[in-house]
């Protein structure tokens, strides 16, 4: 067994509560407060032209219908979203999820994640999964999951860059937008969260991600932590 189960209680859900980080904060997603700046990161003019190609859902050519997408996200407990506020100007810039959650044993995911074009290879995207992870493991998850289509470079490059483990191909697991989706899997189980939280956060200290960009890659920090 990888750990003990003895005194292992069901996991928490997760609530509504502010994630402070150092570059970002994540707020539970409001669209009344976020809709606005969300439009603009995901679908104005500086907007990654690939964001949607691999999300079940988008782009959104009109902005009721964009509306209506977030309203039904911030409504949902399972996916359970979080908006991403920039620290300095205070604006949302991307969104993400836990989702999947299985209280009873302890399983759960981190998904559903479009961020905008300022946050992308920056630490604030690396700082946004490491705060929700901290939480899943927080809430007594004994097991932290990563899915993608098979197809995604990017997303199976930034799984294996934050430290989860490959599990394989659920091969024709799922029909998106009228094709065929093969899902890789990833996890990091709690035995291994230790390590690897101090790994994200030597990477994101002030002495690591001065000013000037960052010192050391995460790989390097998670390599040499403590």
């Amino acid at each position: 067994m990888p750990d003990s189960l003895e005194r292992w209680l069901a996991a928490k859900t997760p609530d509504t509560r502010t994630l402070e980080g150092r570059f970002i904060r994540l707020e539970k997603l409001d669209p009344e407060r976020h809709g606005d700046e969300l439009w603009l990161a995901l679908q104005g003019p500086q907007a990654d032209p690939n964001l949607w190609d691999y999300l079940p859902y988008g782009p959104f050519n009109e902005r009721p219908t964009f509306d209506a997408w977030l309203q039904k996200h911030a409504d949902s407990r399972d996916p359970h979203f979080y908006a991403v506020i920039d620290k300095p100007s205070g604006e949302a810039q991307g969104l993400l999820s836990l989702m999947c959650i299985v209280p009873e044993h302890g399983r759960i995911e981190i998904g559903h994640v479009a961020f905008g074009a300022p946050m992308q290879r920056s630490p604030k995207s690396t700082e946004a999964v490491y705060l929700l992870a901290k939480e899943a493991f927080a809430l007594g998850n004994r097991r932290l999951e990563w899915k993608c289509n098979n197809d995604n470079a990017r997303s199976k490059r930034t799984a294996v860059r934050f430290g989860y483990t490959y599990e394989g191909v659920f091969r024709q697991h799922m029909v998106v937008k009228g094709k065929n989706r093969d899902t890789t899997w990833y996890s990091i189980i709690s035995t291994e969260w230790p390590p690897l939280a101090a790994g994200f956060e030597k990477w994101l200290a002030l002495d690591n991600q001065p000013e000037s960009g960052q010192i050391k890659t995460l790989e390097e920090c998670r390599a040499t932590a403590v």
